[in-house]
Protein backbone atom coordinates (compact mmCIF):
# COMPACT_ATOMS: atom_id res chain seq x y z
CA UNK A 1 0.00 0.00 0.00
CA UNK A 2 1.40 3.03 -0.64
CA UNK A 3 0.33 6.67 -1.30
CA UNK A 4 1.07 9.73 -4.17
CA UNK A 5 4.31 8.55 -5.55
CA UNK A 6 4.53 5.88 -2.74
CA UNK A 7 1.22 4.74 -4.60
CA UNK A 8 3.77 4.89 -7.86
CA UNK A 9 5.60 2.50 -5.47
CA UNK A 10 2.84 0.34 -5.00
CA UNK A 11 1.47 0.17 -8.48
CA UNK A 12 4.46 -0.58 -10.48
CA UNK A 13 5.58 -3.09 -7.66
CA UNK A 14 3.25 -5.25 -9.15
CA UNK A 15 5.18 -5.19 -12.66
CA UNK A 16 6.42 -8.37 -13.22
CA UNK A 17 9.36 -6.36 -14.93
CA UNK A 18 10.25 -4.28 -11.86
CA UNK A 19 9.55 -7.36 -9.74
CA UNK A 20 12.36 -9.64 -11.74
CA UNK A 21 14.86 -6.68 -11.85
CA UNK A 22 14.51 -5.54 -7.76
CA UNK A 23 12.45 -8.13 -6.02
CA UNK A 24 13.80 -11.66 -4.63
CA UNK A 25 12.05 -14.38 -6.52
CA UNK A 26 10.86 -16.58 -3.77
CA UNK A 27 8.62 -13.57 -2.33
CA UNK A 28 5.60 -11.62 -3.08
CA UNK A 29 3.09 -9.69 -2.17
CA UNK A 30 -0.54 -10.77 -1.53
CA UNK A 31 -2.40 -7.64 -2.71
CA UNK A 32 -1.08 -3.90 -4.63
CA UNK A 33 -3.12 -0.93 -3.05
CA UNK A 34 -1.97 2.40 -4.70
CA UNK A 35 -3.75 5.23 -3.44
CA UNK A 36 -3.83 8.41 -6.02
CA UNK A 37 -0.73 7.35 -8.02
CA UNK A 38 0.51 9.22 -11.51
CA UNK A 39 -0.02 6.45 -13.92
CA UNK A 40 2.58 7.47 -16.13
CA UNK A 41 3.29 4.63 -19.06
CA UNK A 42 6.28 2.31 -18.45
CA UNK A 43 7.06 -0.44 -21.05
CA UNK A 44 6.08 -3.60 -20.40
CA UNK A 45 3.77 -1.61 -18.09
CA UNK A 46 0.95 -4.58 -18.81
CA UNK A 47 2.68 -7.46 -17.97
CA UNK A 48 1.79 -7.78 -13.97
CA UNK A 49 1.51 -10.48 -11.41
CA UNK A 50 -1.71 -12.26 -10.82
CA UNK A 51 -1.94 -10.47 -7.62
CA UNK A 52 -5.00 -8.26 -6.97
CA UNK A 53 -4.09 -4.65 -7.56
CA UNK A 54 -6.82 -2.29 -5.67
CA UNK A 55 -6.12 1.54 -7.18
CA UNK A 56 -8.23 4.55 -5.08
CA UNK A 57 -8.35 7.83 -6.82
CA UNK A 58 -10.27 11.24 -6.37
CA UNK A 59 -11.89 12.33 -9.81
CA UNK A 60 -11.06 15.88 -8.59
CA UNK A 61 -7.34 15.70 -8.16
CA UNK A 62 -5.38 18.15 -10.08
CA UNK A 63 -2.15 16.82 -8.60
CA UNK A 64 -2.10 12.95 -10.42
CA UNK A 65 -5.03 13.39 -12.08
CA UNK A 66 -7.44 9.94 -12.43
CA UNK A 67 -7.50 9.59 -16.14
CA UNK A 68 -4.25 8.06 -17.12
CA UNK A 69 -4.83 5.52 -14.22
CA UNK A 70 -8.33 4.99 -15.77
CA UNK A 71 -6.97 4.02 -18.95
CA UNK A 72 -3.59 2.15 -17.43
CA UNK A 73 -6.92 -0.58 -15.38
CA UNK A 74 -8.87 -0.85 -18.49
CA UNK A 75 -6.01 -2.22 -20.64
CA UNK A 76 -4.86 -4.14 -17.56
CA UNK A 77 -9.04 -5.74 -17.32
CA UNK A 78 -8.60 -6.71 -20.94
CA UNK A 79 -5.76 -8.60 -20.22
CA UNK A 80 -7.79 -10.13 -17.80
CA UNK A 81 -6.10 -9.03 -14.54
CA UNK A 82 -7.71 -8.66 -10.82
CA UNK A 83 -8.10 -4.99 -10.45
CA UNK A 84 -9.86 -2.31 -9.91
CA UNK A 85 -10.26 1.32 -9.63
CA UNK A 86 -12.27 3.03 -6.93
CA UNK A 87 -12.91 6.76 -7.89
CA UNK A 88 -14.62 8.92 -5.61
CA UNK A 89 -16.38 11.78 -7.00
CA UNK A 90 -14.63 15.54 -5.92
CA UNK A 91 -12.12 13.94 -3.85
CA UNK A 92 -8.78 15.61 -4.32
CA UNK A 93 -5.44 14.54 -4.26
CA UNK A 94 -4.80 12.89 -0.25
CA UNK A 95 -8.06 12.89 0.47
CA UNK A 96 -7.72 10.37 3.49
CA UNK A 97 -5.19 13.15 5.09
CA UNK A 98 -7.59 14.28 7.96
CA UNK A 99 -5.43 16.67 9.46
CA UNK A 100 -6.66 18.69 6.50
CA UNK A 101 -9.15 20.86 7.63
CA UNK A 102 -9.36 22.89 4.57
CA UNK A 103 -8.21 22.64 0.79
CA UNK A 104 -4.37 23.86 0.00
CA UNK A 105 -3.40 24.93 -3.09
CA UNK A 106 0.20 24.35 -3.12
CA UNK A 107 1.38 27.27 -5.26
CA UNK A 108 4.85 25.96 -5.54
CA UNK A 109 3.84 22.32 -5.91
CA UNK A 110 5.19 20.94 -8.92
CA UNK A 111 2.55 18.32 -10.87
CA UNK A 112 2.86 16.76 -14.17
CA UNK A 113 -1.16 16.71 -14.96
CA UNK A 114 -0.47 17.88 -18.49
CA UNK A 115 2.89 15.88 -19.62
CA UNK A 116 2.81 12.61 -21.34
CA UNK A 117 5.49 10.62 -20.21
CA UNK A 118 6.94 7.27 -21.29
CA UNK A 119 10.04 4.94 -20.84
CA UNK A 120 12.06 4.74 -23.74
CA UNK A 121 14.29 1.16 -24.36
CA UNK A 122 16.97 2.41 -22.01
CA UNK A 123 14.66 3.04 -18.89
CA UNK A 124 15.02 6.56 -19.26
CA UNK A 125 11.72 8.71 -18.64
CA UNK A 126 10.79 10.60 -21.79
CA UNK A 127 8.52 13.40 -22.52
CA UNK A 128 6.20 11.66 -25.07
CA UNK A 129 5.93 15.01 -26.70
CA UNK A 130 8.97 15.91 -27.23
CA UNK A 131 10.54 12.61 -27.20
CA UNK A 132 13.66 14.01 -25.30
CA UNK A 133 14.25 12.91 -21.39
CA UNK A 134 11.45 14.23 -19.08
CA UNK A 135 13.12 17.06 -16.68
CA UNK A 136 10.66 19.33 -14.46
CA UNK A 137 11.70 21.97 -16.82
CA UNK A 138 9.43 21.03 -19.23
CA UNK A 139 6.82 23.43 -20.26
CA UNK A 140 4.02 20.49 -19.45
CA UNK A 141 4.62 20.62 -15.68
CA UNK A 142 2.45 23.12 -14.08
CA UNK A 143 2.25 24.34 -10.53
CA UNK A 144 -0.35 25.12 -7.75
CA UNK A 145 -2.37 21.42 -7.31
CA UNK A 146 -5.25 21.24 -4.44
CA UNK A 147 -5.05 19.01 -1.89
CA UNK A 148 -7.93 18.42 0.59
CA UNK A 149 -9.81 15.91 2.72
CA UNK A 150 -13.10 14.33 2.06
CA UNK A 151 -14.10 12.64 4.87
CA UNK A 152 -16.68 10.34 2.49
CA UNK A 153 -14.31 9.67 0.36
CA UNK A 154 -11.59 8.73 3.57
CA UNK A 155 -14.41 6.17 5.27
CA UNK A 156 -15.17 4.42 2.11
CA UNK A 157 -11.54 3.33 1.48
CA UNK A 158 -10.95 2.62 4.57
CA UNK A 159 -13.70 0.29 4.85
CA UNK A 160 -13.37 -0.95 1.12
CA UNK A 161 -9.65 -1.88 2.52
CA UNK A 162 -10.66 -3.79 5.61
CA UNK A 163 -12.34 -5.70 3.45
CA UNK A 164 -10.72 -6.39 0.53
CA UNK A 165 -7.33 -7.14 3.42
CA UNK A 166 -9.80 -9.50 5.40
CA UNK A 167 -11.38 -11.27 2.18
CA UNK A 168 -7.49 -11.58 0.63
CA UNK A 169 -5.46 -11.95 3.93
CA UNK A 170 -7.72 -15.23 4.71
CA UNK A 171 -5.57 -18.31 5.58
CA UNK A 172 -5.67 -20.76 2.42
Amino acid sequence: MGFSRGGVAALYASVKRFQRMHGPAEQEFAAYIPFYPTCNTFRDDDEVVDKPIRLFHGSADNYAPVGPCRAYIGRLKAKGKNVQLTEYTGANHVFDWQALKMPVKLEKAQTTRNCQLAEAENGVIINAKTKQPFTYADSCVEYGPTIAYDEKASTEARKAIREFLSATLKPQ
